[in-house]
Parts: C-alpha cells; structure tokens; sequence
C-alpha cells in the first residue's frame, strides 16, 4: 500500500501549497487566506521511485482552551489514518500557543511526526528551526513550500522511515481482486456476505461499521477471488457513532489494490454527491467497474425508472461499465456479478497485438480522418499496447499533440468495440516520433548557396 501523509497545522502555514508541491497538482485551493481547506483533499504523488498518497487538512485553530475543541473532526481523522504526520509551522511568525497545544495532541497518537519551519525562504536554516525545536518532536525542517527548498530532503527523510510500497502482481493467480466500494449503508458488507454465502463479514443497520479494509480470499466454480470489503469491519461496541462514517484512505488503498471494482448504489436514494466522487476515483485510477444497483427488490416501476435515467444523467462517464439490479438482503441479481467481474477482468487484462491495432488505426483514419492543423493533416502511422489494468494502446503519429479530444474520444470508442473490451476504462496516449528530415532544409540551402558562389566565379573567368 502507499504510505498515508497527512499535514496539519495553523491556518495559513502553507499546507495547501505544500500539498500542491507534493501532488505536482493545482487540487488544494491556495490563497493568502486563512480558512480555505475545511475538508480533507487527497492526493497522490512520488519521489523517484517512491509513491505515496497525501491528505490536505484544514487549519487547526489555537485559539480554544481544549484540545478536543482545537481539533476539527476532518483533521482528527485524517491523522488516526496516517503513516507520517507532517506537521507545518510558520517561519515568519515563530512559535504560537496553538502550536504548542497541536504538538501536546501530536505526541498522543504514537505516530511518526516531522515538523517542517515553512515559508524559510533567505533565512539561515539553523536560525529559523531553533524556535520550533521547543515543541520536541524532533528535529525540524526548513522548507520553502512555495519555492521547493527543502522539501526534497524533507520528504526523503519521510520516506526512509517507511516501508517501500510493494507491487501488486497484476496476473491475477492469487485470485482476482474484487473491492466492493460505496457510499455508507449502501449493502456493501451485506452483498460481501451474500457473495460468499455465509456470514462471513459483520452485518447490521449502522452506517460507518466498517473502517478498515477486509481482504476474504474465495473461490467460486474453479475461480479464485479476494473480496475486499471496504474498509473492514468493526465489533459493534467498538463503533464510535462520532467518528466519520466513510474511510476514504481506505477505500482509495482498496480501488489501487483491486483488479475489479463493484460500486454499490442505492436504488432507494438515487445518485449522490459522494457517488460522483467514488465513481471518478475509480475511473481516474484506472479500474475496471461493474455498478451494483441495490436495493432493487419492491421498488414501484416508477421509482426504477427514474433510478436507471438519474444513473444515465448523471454518471454517464461510466458508460464502458455494466449495470446490475440487486437485492444484496434477498440475493436476487448477485449471482450475476461474478460474470461481469470476470468479464471485466478479462477486459482489462487483455493483450491487444501490434498488427491488429494498427489495423483497426488504419481504418479508423480511412473512415474518419483526423482533422487539419493550420492546413496540416494529422497523421497517425501506427499503434501497439503499452500496459493493461486498464489496457493503454498509444498511437504514433505526427502533431499528435493537436489531436482533439472528440477524436481521441472516437478512437477509443472505435478500439473498445472492435476489441469488445466491456466493463474497463481505455486509455490512448499520441506520441509523436522524431522527424528525420528535420534541419536538413537548412543543410540543401547552404550546399545551394557553395554551388552557386562556385558557378558564378567560372563564369566570371
């Protein structure tokens, strides 16, 4: 798994900018304004080799006498989620009381904290840590968040107290990953449990039962499976109503680790915000989908119509994935998942060839030509698989850089039907080949112009 980064401080620090840095990203809305990040901002990044996912919080204000006061739920979560605390204080002001209160809180959790000084551009290093070594969580860092200075060095000092994050071997012989994700309540653990066939998975009527991530290896007809119910499971007396009901650390670990990812709906409830959100972390992590539809059993037919056109309406970006109506309580529907998993498995699995993609390209281009770039045709020579999970086919050509996004469009929709590749996103990246007869213009003219100077003085003899 990716380690978590989580960064807290004061108001205005610089968290958002340091998260933007880290996620070479423009996610974290940044201002000279105290108070933008009320919620919590997730983010991937990497150094080198190294990747690690990190989460933006907002500021924790020091001006409440107790610490339960001072720590806004979001931020409190998101440190109980994580490997590595980063905890950012400002150069430019020094030590303040809510710095302090923070610190007494940090030390309580038994995690891994660093200090980083930001906003330490032109300051002597030594100088502007000296303040904050008080706080005694270690030796602080001088950074600039805004500039980059010390951040390298602060995040390699991060990453060597962590363990690498190992790969996940996509062959799928351990079994296919299957992580079932959704919104709070939904069915979630209860479609695990009718998946299985047992009570494998704790069940009751309580959104937020389920924290951390459960991986049930299975196996139906001959297939092996790894159910992951996300994000694991809780004994009822230890589930605290207070704490947030849906883990999106978890779930994000979960969608990375899955081969396939079943999105359980509410068809009580309609599509929410949240469903927007969970549907868009999959699709941009690259997963294959199948959509669960829940709750589907005694629904009035009006009630299921207007589900299937809120579902066209609004998640029309899912439209490679396939739909299925499911009762998780009575079981109706479910037996039907394990083919679309495997379907979609295989989709995104799939070895596309050389020969036959530049095939399919070249009839593509003869059907519909691209388009004109400043009187210039695009063209597109030729195509070959560059990865699976999802299936990523990348197109040589020239000005592929201009081709527009209803084309690419096109030719995605165009590989995806002729490959039958239902229930995975596709992805096409253009590159465009060095030109071998670049600068050779320049070249002719010059042996031109000694051709004519030559001429020119036999003639004059």
């Amino acid at each position: 798994m990716k380690p978590v980064i989580t960064l807290v401080g004061r108001p205005n620090v610089g968290k958002s900018t340091l998260f933007n840095r880290l996620t070479h990203s423009r996610a974290a809305l940044v201002a000279d304004l105290p108070g933008l990040t009320r919620d919590r901002i997730y983010g991937d990044g990497k150094l080198g080799d190294r990747p690690y996912m990190v989460v933006d919080t907002g500021g924790l204000s020091g001006d409440e006498q107790d610490i339960a006061g001072l720590m806004a739920g979001q931020a409190r979560l998101a440190m109980q989620e994580a490997d590595v605390i980063l905890f950012l204080v400002d150069s430019r002001n020094g030590p303040a009381a809510g710095d302090e209160r923070i610190a007494d809180y940090l030390r309580q959790l038994g995690k891994r904290i660093f200090v980083a000084v930001n906003k330490s551009e032109g300051a002597n290093p030594h100088v502007a840590v000296a303040e904050f070594q008080a706080l005694g969580l270690g030796q602080p860092y001088a950074i600039s968040a805004a500039h980059g200075g010390g951040v390298a060095g602060l995040m390699e000092a991060v990453l060597a107290e962590l363990p690498e994050a190992v790969e996940e071997p996509g062959d799928g012989q351990e079994g296919i990953r299957v992580a079932v994700v959704g919104r709070p309540n939904v069915g979630k653990s209860t479609l695990i449990n009718r998946m299985l066939g047992e009570e494998r998975v704790l069940v009751f009527d309580l959104a937020g039962t389920t924290r951390d991530s459960v991986y049930i290896p299975y196996e139906r007809d001959g297939q092996r499976y790894v159910l992951i119910d996300t994000a694991g499971v809780r004994r009822r007396a230890r589930v605290d109503e207070a704490i947030e009901k849906f883990s999106v650390v978890k779930t994000l670990q979960a969608i990375d680790a899955a081969h396939v990812v079943i999105m359980v709906l509410d068809a009580r409830e309609g599509v929410h915000a949240q469903d927007l959100t969970l549907a868009g972390m999959v699709v941009e992590r690259g997963r294959a989908l199948v959509v669960a539809i829940n709750k589907w059993d005694g629904l009035p037919p009006e009630q299921r119509e207007w589900m299937k056109k809120e579902i066209d309406r609004r998640l029309p970006f899912l439209d490679f994935a396939e739909m299925h109506f499911v009762s998780a309580l009575h079981g109706s529907g479910v037996g039907n998942l394990f083919d679309a998993v495997q379907s979609a498995y295989d989709a995104a699995m799939h070895k596309l060839s050389t020969p036959e993609l530049t095939r399919i390209l070249e009839q593509a281009v003869i059907h519909y030509p691209p388009p004109l770039v400043k009187g210039r045709r695009i063209k597109l020579r030729y195509a070959h698989q560059g990865g699976s999970n999802p299936p990523l086919i990348i197109v040589h050509g020239t000005q592929t850089a201009a081709v527009p996004a209803t084309y690419q469009r096109y030719l995605i929709n165009t590989f995806r039907e002729r490959f039958r590749l239902r229930g995975t996103p596709l992805r096409v990246e253009f590159k465009t080949g060095a030109n071998p007869y670049a600068g050779r213009k320049n070249v002719l003219t010059k042996r031109q112009t000694v051709k004519r100077k030559r001429l020119k003085q036999h003639v004059k003899k």
